[in-house]
């Protein structure tokens, strides 16, 4: 019984999801996630009542314009492509996550973040529960990253790292990763729900508190996902995923969520053996370099974010063996290239169902933009038809089921980069009315009519749109 006769009665409440439950389970019915049903009180109508008085808050609110919005500003990190994902740099106070698959070079580019940041006269904190400091010490040489302003500490106690925190006073923190850290606060294993949510809130807190800017290191699941508590990214105030091929050089960091910029911008990378570069144009790294046009090629112009990036799909169309046809595909989503395959064979009147068909991209390039349709298709009926696209041509469009064309986003900065590329001629969907100087653009109402602009380009026959 509480206070005045009234009767506390409990609840149990996910976490994550909020499922309300009248008895404890181990596993939340609701989100499926495990360890996050607590008891909470539930009191009465007059105990709720009393509950509701309010209570004279330490500092009152302020008028909005009051507000210094200098105690935001981006503090650059001298990693271009980096600062580019993160809308100019890092903010004191602020805590980022960074996911990315095991060995993509997330530990070597927080490292050359941390160089670059001592560079510029701050001080850096490295904190590792997965190496040791001379592990980290091997790495940095390596990629020359060793500074005396970067101090290293392997540790995976929350409490320690804390105190490194505060004796160091860094104006950078790395923690590698939040999955190794564990608090004696808080129940469970560590990398476990509850401990990850724990040592996040309490290295958010401590961000916050004092001013420091922290990036935190995130393990994935196999499916891609952030490891840990949905809340983990609710959180943070920026969600960076780093992705890339383990057979390829080419890394890219994408922006999830940012509180303080845009949360679609891409950046690129390189990794090296001797370190991680930026890479400020990475169109040519998604197209072969070739004297003059073959036949089964196309270039289109995809949007990657807010990043238009030129990329080149290759065909390659053979016989079927044994009267069954075979799809190999590469970097493009299976399915729609199987759909454009049947719009060729029926709206195009290219005899490509019943053949084998080979399509991959360049330099590792994943197209799943729906504007590399028309590039698809072309690459598909150039190789049938043995005929070379037309050099400095482009392709961008998507293809409906009835052959039409369609027109897609962002096609002004589609243009803009290929004009800036050195690109002639692109034949796009109608409707566009803008095309930048030196780029001729002709409109094709469906895959037919399209086919047959690109067989009369290089006649020069044709009237552009500009």
């Amino acid at each position: 019984m509480t206070k005045g006769g009234t009767k506390a009665r409990s609840q149990y409440r996910c976490s994550e999801c909020h499922h309300v439950t009248l008895k404890w389970v181990g596993r939340c019915p609701e989100c499926g996630t495990w360890g996050t049903v607590d008891e909470v009180p539930v009191l009465s109508a007059v105990a709720g009542s009393a509950a509701r008085r309010t209570v004279a808050p330490a500092s009152p609110a302020v008028p909005i314009s009051s507000i210094d919005p200098g105690r935001t500003r981006h503090f650059p990190t001298d990693v271009a492509e980096l600062d580019r994902v993160l809308g100019g740099g890092l903010v004191p106070g602020s805590v980022t996550l960074l996911a990315g698959d095991p060995g993509v070079g997330k530990s070597t580019l927080l490292l050359e973040v941390a160089h670059r940041w001592a560079c510029a006269g701050k001080r850096a904190l490295y904190l590792s529960g997965e190496e040791s400091a001379g592990q980290i010490r091997m790495r940095a040489e390596r990629t020359g990253c060793t500074h005396d302003d970067v101090y290293l500490a392997a540790e995976s106690d929350l409490s320690t790292a804390l105190g490194h925190i505060e004796a160091v006073q860094p104006g950078l923190v790395v923690v590698d990763s939040v999955q190794t850290m564990s608090t004696t606060e808080a129940d469970g294993v560590t990398g476990g729900v509850t401990q990850v949510r724990a040592v996040t809130t309490a290295l958010t807190m401590a961000a916050k508190t004092s001013g420091v800017a922290m990036i935190l290191v995130g393990h994935v699941t196999k499916d891609g996902a952030i490891a840990g508590p949905r809340s983990l990214e609710h959180l943070v105030d920026v969600v960076l995923h780093f992705e890339g091929d383990r057979t390829s050089s080419l890394r890219m960091v994408r922006g999830v969520k940012n509180r303080f910029g845009a949360a679609d911008e891409v950046g690129c990378f390189l990794l090296h053996d001797n370190g991680i570069e930026g890479v400020a144009d990475p169109s040519g790294l998604f197209r072969d370099q070739r004297p003059k046009p073959v036949a089964g090629t196309a270039i289109t112009v995809t949007l990657d974010g807010k990043r238009p990036l030129i990329g080149e799909v290759q065909a390659l169309i053979g016989a079927a063996a044994n009267g069954t046809p075979r799809r190999a595909v590469s970097g493009i989503d299976s399915s729609r290239a199987a759909m454009i395959t049947a719009v060729l064979d029926r709206h195009a009147g290219l005899a490509v169902a019943s053949r084998d068909v080979y399509l991959s991209t360049v330099g590792g390039m994943r197209m799943t933009d729906p504007s590399t349709d028309l590039a698809v298709a072309v690459a598909i009926a150039s190789s049938v038809m043995d005929l070379p696209v037309p050099a400095g041509t482009v392709a961008i469009g998507e293809v409906g089921l009835a052959g039409d064309l369609r027109r897609v986003t962002g096609m002004d900065r589609r243009l803009a980069e290929a004009a800036r590329l050195g690109f002639t001629s692109a034949v796009i969907p109608p409707g566009v009315t803008s095309v930048p100087a030196g780029l001729r653009a002709f409109s094709a109402d469906n895959i037919a009519s399209a086919l047959r602009l690109l067989r009369d380009i290089s006649k020069d026959r044709l009237r552009p749109l500009r």
